[in-house]
């Protein structure tokens, strides 16, 4: 692959810094829980269903406790089953029924015993996912990168699963489902399949156990493995991860980032809730996206490209904090300057190369061009081309497809067709091509490069003295600013006390 002349002392030092900032946040983030981190612990014991009027139980079991939710929940159903005999569900019943003066006094010997063997039985759960994927990719691999990536967002998961298929069958690897319209600023996950969401579908148990058995049958009819991707971002950003864990997803949209910026959730809501819901993704074998691919589209990819790579760093660091592998992190960037703008193409070149090659050991997620496509079906499969060129020649690992329709419709099965026929064409007629170049020292693909990156390490140099909360506050990223104690389920935030106790907590 073409190689950059880049400092190494330099990715070395962008390196330190963002560890300084990821150390910091997990720091600040182990002094809380919040009502997400309970809920899916709950979950992860074993919890599971609602009540007559559709509220999910571990919902209802921790609005029960919330006076008392620096302690956890796990605590008080310790206590409660330890001194009834173990059983679950009894214990959720009484805790719901009478809160916390359900819990007895003086405390059982033993009390952590029963839960923690409900702890062993979901992780087991979790655990024998991901052996069944690997045994599924060891007999039906996925296929050469990178990697097509398509969107179903029908809204109607039965439909999904339908244009699901048809996209596998047209030669999609990775299907992404859609979640409907601001589910992530939903505090609760809906029940059962779902059938009317708007421009999406909800994420769900159920939602992600039908689309995993359509694309296993499809995997099995073309003989190689299809790969499921949904998102976890948003306030459930843990309860969702651990749902994608039981009924085996592959990938994860999970970044607190795009949540603060593009939700308006509070930092420190989502920022803990992150660590939780990577331990959980790191546990599965999941692959995680990151959202910088996103900072372009409300902010200017010429003068911005730094704050991508910058932000890549911290995701990063946070993502190898929580115990996720190196191969599991799939950081985002995209294809996103202005065709108007001269060399733009030698820019979108030199921005992805620089990724691929500081970040070479992770699956990164490259998005196509969204923002300046208008309308004109001719010149937005024209610049897919370009993105499909651009991503063969830098070896990128998974590739979401553009399409022509972008800003005209909501893409249907026939602009997903014309969509992956483009990019088979590029990577069936340029496979090699990256291996051949070389780029010319001290050219203008080098000096762009070498531009973003020193500007890549002056920002985290910024940061690292800071906080990233002042950054965020700053509209360092994306263009957009956010208060620290603004935003979106700062409520849902508890300071955990000296009696707290998970068995699930990452440390």
């Amino acid at each position: 692959m073409m190689r950059l002349r880049i400092e190494a002392k330099q990715v070395e030092r962008c390196r330190s810094l963002a560890q300084q900032i990821a150390t910091q946040l997990e720091r600040d983030s182990s002094l809380y829980t919040t009502v997400t981190i309970e809920r899916t612990s709950l979950r992860l014991l074993g919890l599971d269903g609602a009540d007559a009027h559709g509220v999910p139980l571990p919902n209802l079991v921790v609005d029960r406790l919330r006076e008392d939710l620096g302690d956890g929940v796990c605590r008080p159903l310790g206590l409660v089953m330890a001194s009834r005999g173990g059983d679950l569900k009894d214990a959720v019943a009484q805790l719901l029924e009478r809160g916390p003066a359900a819990i007895p006094s003086p405390e059982p010997e033993n009390w952590r015993a029963p839960v923690a063997e409900l702890a062993a039985a979901g992780l087991g759960r979790i655990s024998r996912q991901r052996q069944e994927r690997s045994q599924r990719m060891q007999r039906l691999p996925v296929g050469r990168s990178p990697w097509f990536y398509v969107i179903v967002a029908t809204g109607n998961v039965y439909e999904d699963a339908v244009q699901a298929q048809a996209a596998a069958r047209q030669g999609a690897q990775v299907i992404a489902v859609i979640r409907s319209t601001a589910q992530s600023l939903l505090d609760y996950v809906p029940e059962g399949a779902t059938t009317e969401g708007f421009a999406g579908t909800f994420a769900t148990r159920e939602n992600f156990r039908i689309i995993r058995q359509a694309l296993d049958e499809v995997s099995d009819e073309l003989g190689r493995y299809v790969m499921l991707c949904n998102y976890c971002s948003g306030l459930c950003m843990p309860e969702i991860a651990a749902l994608g864990a039981f009924e085996r997803l592959d990938m994860m949209l999970n970044d607190a980032l795009y949540g603060i910026l593009f939700r308006d959730i509070n930092m420190r809501r989502t920022l803990t809730d992150q660590f939780f819901s990577r331990w959980i993704n790191g546990l599965a074998g999941i692959i995680i996206n990151t959202g910088e691919d996103n900072y372009l589209k409300t902010d200017e990819g010429l003068t911005a490209a730094h704050t991508v790579l910058a932000s890549q760093f911290i995701n990063e660091q946070l993502a190898l904090a929580s115990g996720i592998p190196e191969e599991q992190i799939g950081l985002g960037h995209a294809f996103e300057l202005d065709p108007e703008l001269p060399d733009g193409f030698l820019c979108e070149l030199a921005q992805a190369l620089l990724s691929r090659q500081i970040f070479d050991r992770h699956p990164l997620k490259y998005m196509p061009p969204t923002r300046y496509k208008d309308g004109d079906i001719f010149m937005g499969y024209l610049q897919d081309g370009l993105f499909n060129l651009v991503s063969q020649m830098t070896g990128q690992q998974v590739q979401l497809l553009g399409m022509l329709s972008e800003a005209a419709q909501t893409p249907g099965i026939h602009d997903r067709y014309l969509a992956l026929q483009n990019a088979r064409y590029i990577r069936r007629n340029l496979e090699h091509l990256g291996e051949e170049l070389e780029i010319r020292p001290g050219g203008r693909l080098e000096q762009r490069a070498v531009q973003v990156l020193r500007e890549c390490q002056e920002l985290l140099e910024r940061i690292a003295g800071q906080t990233l909360y002042e950054a965020l506050e700053a509209g360092t990223f994306a263009g957009i600013a956010r208060p620290p104690e603004g935003g979106r389920g700062l409520d849902g935030v508890v300071r955990k006390t000296d009696r707290y106790w998970n068995p699930f907590s990452p440390s």
